[in-house]
């Protein structure tokens, strides 16, 4: 007979609807419905018991320096600027801290430059032939020496293989890159020391145009002289 039991098709038991009178509160809520709203309201009950706890034993007397350094607005407490917390010789200080790490950068590109250029001179078949440039400054005779001798170079290593004819012009471009790379580093670090420079005491001025003998696009100044005892 147990074997049948299940064969006996039985009443489906749905839950509870809301009433007619409440369908305009929404679902009736069940009984895990009912867990999960009552944990969340008594844990920010236990949670605004411990700071009413702890405003009413609160010391009058307390003090920290945080006190001092942020006042309340509308009811908000907010910091203070920091932006004057550093004094002149500590500005002073982690200025040329920052010109040394440039300095050191320089120093570190060039010497990879150096490597760069001695293994890429073993590719040093140049041709018989001669050409000759002019320029009108020069940064301009650089860039026309450093091309020609690029395009020299990949001229003469059509004979290789082509994995190290790839390697070779990887290499060129690398050379390139830190090259700018190291003109970018001697810009920034020029601009540095002029701004600790201007930073220093003593009387200085900005001059004018027509007293610049070769105008440039960037700020000139002069410092009066002052006798050394």
């Amino acid at each position: 007979m147990s074997s049948f039991k299940n064969a006996i098709p039985r009443r489906t038991h749905k839950e509870r609807a809301q009433p007619q009178a409440r369908k305009k509160f929404g679902l009736l809520e069940k009984h895990k419905d009912y867990v999960v709203r009552a944990k969340a309201f008594h844990k920010k009950e236990q949670a605004l018991q411990k700071l009413k706890e702890k405003a009413a034993f609160r010391n009058p007397d307390e003090f920290y320096f945080k006190m001092v350094k942020s006042k309340t607005v509308d009811g908000v407490h907010r910091l203070e600027s920091q932006a004057n917390k550093y004094t002149q010789e500590e500005l002073m200080l982690m200025k040329t801290q920052d010109i040394g790490y440039i300095l050191q950068k320089v120093q570190s590109e060039k010497k990879k430059i150096e490597k760069l250029t001695a293994m890429l001179h073993s590719l040093d078949n140049q041709p018989s032939n001669k050409r000759v440039y002019y320029a009108e400054d020069r940064e301009e005779a650089e860039e026309l020496a450093s091309k020609a001798s690029e395009r020299s170079n990949l001229a003469a290593s059509e004979n290789l293989p082509s994995s190290i004819r790839r390697r070779t012009a990887t290499s060129y471009r690398e050379l390139e890159a830190r090259k700018s790379r190291v003109r970018d580093l001697e810009k920034l670090y020029m601009d540095m020391a002029m701004q600790k420079e201007l930073q220093k005491s003593g009387r200085k001025r900005k001059l004018r145009e027509e007293e610049l003998v070769n105008p440039t696009s960037k700020p000139v100044y002069k410092w009066r002289q002052e006798r050394k005892r």
